[in-house]
C-alpha cells in the first residue's frame, strides 16, 4: 500500500549522520550521493542535503538540520525520469511521482504545500537536484534497480481474474460427437494469459474451437 512521502527526524552517527536502515528485514544501503538538492512538489529547492538510496527506500537528509529529512518507499514512487527541459525545470533533475494512498482531489492541489506548514501526505511530486548533473544517468538506473526489487503486490481480487487456458482444457470431445468447453484457472498457460478481459478469453476458446473443427475435417478426409 503506498504511504507516501513521510519526515525523517532520526538519524545514526556523528556529524550530519546516516538514515536507520531496517537491516532485520533485509533492508540494504546501495547508493549515496552527496550536495543533492529537493524540491517537493511546487515548493522551492531547498539547501544541499545527501541522497541515500537503499533497496527499499529513497532517503534525502539535509547537510545544515540533522532533525529535518524526507523518505519515500519504492513501493509509493509511482514514476521516475530524468529531466533536463529547463521549461520543465529549471535544472536537471530526477523527477519522481509519489502515490500518497489518499484521493486525487485531496493531493497537492491544494495550496497547503505553498504554506509554511508542509503537509507531505499531499506531496506527490519530488525532484533530486545534484549539484553535478553528470550523475542524473547513474541514479536513474539505480532508482531503475531498486523499483525492480519492489515490485507492487498483486491484489487477491486481480488475481481472482486472472484465467489461463490450455489446450486441453480448453475443447474436449465426448462421445456423441458435441463439443464442450470450459476454462481452467490451474492450468497450464500454453496457449493465453487473460486478466479479466472477457473478450479475450472468447476469442481465444473460439480459435481453439475452430483448430479442433479443422482437424477433425483432416481426420475425416484422410478416412
Amino acid at each position: 500500500m503506498a504511504t507516501g512521502l513521510r519526515l525523517v527526524t532520526e538519524r545514526v552517527g556523528d556529524g550530519a549522520g546516516e538514515p536507520i536502515l531496517d537491516a532485520q528485514n533485509g533492508e540494504e544501503l546501495v547508493h549515496v550521493q552527496p550536495s543533492v538538492s529537493i524540491a517537493l512538489g511546487n515548493r522551492p529547492l531547498e539547501s544541499p542535503g545527501t541522497l541515500y538510496i537503499s533497496s527499499k527506500q529513497v532517503v534525502w537528509l539535509s547537510d545544515v538540520d540533522r532533525t529535518k529529512g524526507y523518505a519515500v518507499d519504492f513501493l509509493s514512487v509511482s514514476l521516475h525520469a530524468v529531466s533536463r527541459d529547463p521549461e520543465a525545470y529549471p535544472s536537471p533533475c530526477i523527477y519522481t511521482q509519489i502515490e500518497t494512498g489518499v484521493e486525487d482531489d485531496e493531493s497537492e492541489s491544494s495550496d497547503s504545500e505553498n504554506n509554511e506548514t508542509l503537509d507531505l501526505s499531499k506531496i506527490t511530486e519530488m525532484r533530486l537536484v545534484p549539484s553535478d548533473p553528470d550523475q542524473l544517468d547513474t541514479l536513474f538506473e539505480i532508482f531503475c534497480d531498486c523499483a525492480e526489487l519492489n515490485p507492487e503486490p498483486v491484489d487477491e481480487e486481480d488475481g481472482e481474474h486472472n484465467w489461463v487456458f490450455s489446450a486441453d482444457n480448453l475443447v474436449t470431445e465426448s462421445g456423441d460427437g458435441e463439443e464442450s468447453e470450459w476454462i481452467s484457472q490451474n492450468s497450464v498457460p500454453t496457449i493465453g494469459h487473460s486478466n479479466g478481459d472477457h473478450d479475450l478469453a472468447n476469442t481465444v476458446l473460439q480459435l481453439q474451437i475452430n483448430d479442433q473443427r479443422f482437424e477433425d475435417a483432416e481426420e475425416m478426409e484422410s478416412e
